[in-house]
């Protein structure tokens, strides 16, 4: 590992935990960028050659990840420097007419769990009575970078305060590093302890485990080994890169075979808890803030999961609010009208475009635009 190159990784990592951004961004061609708030912004460094890449992957990434990235092309791992930990994510790709250079995203990993109140959850006491389920399956939903690895760390965080139980996760890599307090914590990393996220629940099945925390359930042997461990009494909570409540059982139900759909189904009637699907957009004065919509099936939803209507669950939920069900549309009002973001940021993560914007324009929270048709969506 090279001296000057360890510093200038040491460099670029410092003035991204220093300027309280999320990510730093390192392409062949271009200067380095961190993500602040959202939003992404250049650092005044030179531009970065294909050599400064290699130097800086090297400076880095261990020998293992290194041999992964020539063989497949892509590697994750977590690294920790600046009293931090990073989620290093290094791939090669195309840059002008050179065709396999080397670029590098690296994610803080935040020092402490948020509390629940940082979390923003509409209802925090549905969230902790999830936590204390005996089984079932609890899935955390979003895409990439909306947070669901810090709302899962403060989940497990409570459920290891509160509970006397074996807890095991299966991560890829592992970010919270959980202490054992009531609970007995086995953590596992994909790539290093384990092959893979099946296997990883096949043999958590033989460790006494009460609850197992599945980092991503991204195939069709994992999401039925994952539904199948909560139906025989255990408490599972895993993620699916889904945007809401009904996208993520249709993601579900599409991952089998035909004609074991009907079978799924019928599974996540008797054993899904709750789908907590969230979004992050800019908060008015700095930061960002988590939007959520939070599925907690009840006896309609149950059947419309089960007779595969989908399309009726936002429906569903709409009338089963008291049971603690909230559309991500209804949350990204409430977080306009309380003067938490600007609607325009509200309006860009509506899932019912042409309502939310008319629900806007009624409540004088929105001017008309007139370059925009009713109901026509910008993205």
């Amino acid at each position: 590992m090279g001296k000057s190159s360890q510093l200038q990784i040491d460099k670029l990592m410092g003035a991204l935990v220093h300027q309280g951004g999320s990510d730093l961004h390192l392409v062949v061609g271009d200067k380095p960028m961190i993500r602040l708030h959202g939003r992404m912004h250049r650092l005044e460094t030179k531009i970065l050659t294909a050599d400064d890449m290699v130097s800086l992957m090297k400076s880095v990434t261990p020998e293992k990840n290194q041999q992964e990235l020539q063989e497949s092309g892509t590697t994750d791992f977590a690294v920790g420097m600046h009293e931090s930990r990073f989620r290093v994510s290094i791939h090669r790709q195309q840059y002008e007419d050179q065709a396999n250079v080397i670029g590098i995203v690296m994610r803080l990993i935040p020092k402490t769990l948020l509390t629940w109140e940082q979390l923003n959850f509409p209802d925090p006491d549905i969230i902790k009575r999830l936590c204390m389920l005996p089984r079932g399956l609890v899935l955390v939903t979003g895409p990439t970078g909306s947070g669901k690895t810090t709302t899962l760390a403060t989940l497990i965080d409570h459920i290891n305060q509160t509970r006397y139980d074996h807890l095991i996760t299966l991560e890829e890599p592992i970010e919270f590093v959980h202490p054992h307090k009531r609970c007995r914590v086995t953590q596992r990393e994909i790539g290093i302890h384990l092959p893979d996220f099946n296997e990883g629940i096949r043999r958590a099945l033989r460790m006494d485990p009460d609850i197992i925390l599945v980092g991503e359930m991204r195939d069709y042997t994992t999401i039925k080994a994952a539904t199948t461990a909560a139906e025989t009494g255990h408490l599972v909570f895993g993620t699916l890169h889904t945007s809401s409540a009904p996208s993520t059982i249709e993601r579900i139900v599409d991952s089998f075979p035909v004609n074991e759909q009907a079978q799924i189904r019928a599974m996540l009637t008797g054993s899904l808890e709750a789908i907590i699907a969230q979004r992050l957009l800019r908060k008015k004065g700095g930061g960002r803030v988590a939007t959520f919509e939070i599925m907690v099936p009840d006896a309609g939803i149950k059947h419309n999961i089960r007779e595969g209507q989908t399309y009726k669950i936002p429906s569903s939920m709409q009338t089963g609010k008291a049971k603690g069900n909230v559309l991500m549309d209804n949350h990204l009002f409430m977080l306009v009208t309380d003067g938490v973001v600007e609607p325009e940021d509200a309006l860009a993560l509506a899932h019912d475009y042409g309502t939310f914007e008319k629900k806007l324009k009624e409540a004088n929270l929105i001017g008309f635009n007139p370059d925009m048709e009713e109901g026509t969506a910008s993205h």
